[in-house]
């Protein structure tokens, strides 16, 4: 068991090995801030489904090395680090919210290693012909990524003292969403454990700095260094119709230019359900055929997917 992988390039990043230890392999790349701790499936239950679940903190956050400068496509050598260190040669790859761009660079780049991908609640490049980015957008993120964008000298400069403060007390970060969350958000953030699941990650994240936050957010809001369309494997989309923070109409554009996506939009579901979609998420990646519960669909045909395992 590796707790620790040194890059090419010298870094060191921490990772956790979580389920059967024999089992098929999946990335899962947390969300921003967040950190190789996040909410994930009981090890138990992904021990009974034969599935080996690694999570590394992306550079900057809890204990990996800061990578400055750091674009989305930097996540496949590192990606392809772990692997190595952990003697893997195929994996599949899930991404949620700030991570699923990263799964998709993975994608997009390594199909020689990576047998699927899936994206959870994600958004698409900041130069998104055709898209309004920003539409349906939480006031708080349209505020942090246009000014990432826009000013990154004064992103830095507000993220930091934010950031002592989450991590001084991780509640704070709930607290500061809460009137942005929808209804079926507020209900699983309510959740005693999923809530102190969430701390726990907040907490981890930020623990060393704020550069993890601070990287994700110029990397996402930057040039990714790779085009979605070139994507070759199977690409699972899920998002809900009421996300508030990274909106569905990024899974829609996404949608229509990978070309093996399989697109599922969950009617009533905000950001915070895809944690409670993420069991059915692995067994996609891991099934022999890849189909969603309902089968194939578009976002705007979407319907609920059958009744989800618990997370916690």
């Amino acid at each position: 068991m590796h707790d620790h992988v040194r890059t090419v390039d010298g870094r060191l990043l921490r990772v956790e090995v979580t389920g059967d230890p024999r089992g098929r392999p999946v990335f899962l790349l947390h969300g921003m801030p967040g950190s190789r701790v996040g909410p994930r499936p009981r090890a138990m239950f992904l021990y009974q489904r034969g599935t080996r679940l690694i999570s590394y903190d992306r550079p900057g956050y809890g204990g990996s090395d800061r990578h400055q400068g750091r674009r989305v496509i930097d996540v496949v050598s590192d990606v392809s680090d772990v692997a190595d260190a952990l003697g893997l040669e195929r994996f599949a790859v899930a991404g949620r919210s700030g991570g699923a761009p990263h799964a998709l660079a993975c994608a997009a780049l390594m199909p020689d290693r990576v047998s699927r991908a899936a994206a959870l609640v994600g958004l698409a490049p900041r130069d998104a012909q055709g898209l309004d980015w920003f539409k349906g957008m939480a006031p708080s993120n349209v505020d942090e990524f246009r000014t990432a964008f826009t000013d990154p000298d004064r992103f830095v400069a507000r993220l930091i003292p934010r950031s002592d403060a989450i991590r001084s007390d991780p509640v704070r970060l709930l607290d500061e969403l809460r009137q942005e969350l929808s209804e079926d958000d507020r209900q699983i953030v309510s959740d005693r454990t999923i809530r102190s699941m969430l701390l726990r990650n907040y907490r981890e994240a930020l623990r060393t700095s704020p550069y993890g936050w601070v990287d994700d957010a110029l990397a996402l809001t930057g040039d990714w260094g790779f085009d979605p369309a070139d994507i070759q494997v199977p690409v699972l989309l899920w998002h809900g119709a009421e996300d508030a923070f990274s909106p569905a109409s990024h899974s829609s554009w996404l949608a229509e230019r990978i070309p093996h996506a399989t697109a599922v939009l969950e009617p009533g579901a905000g950001h915070f359900a895809a944690l409670r979609a993420l069991p059915h998420v692995l067994a996609w990646l891991l099934a022999e055929t890849p189909a969603w519960p309902a089968a194939q669909r578009s976002p705007a045909s979407a319907e609920p997917p059958s009744p989800t395992v618990p997370v916690p």
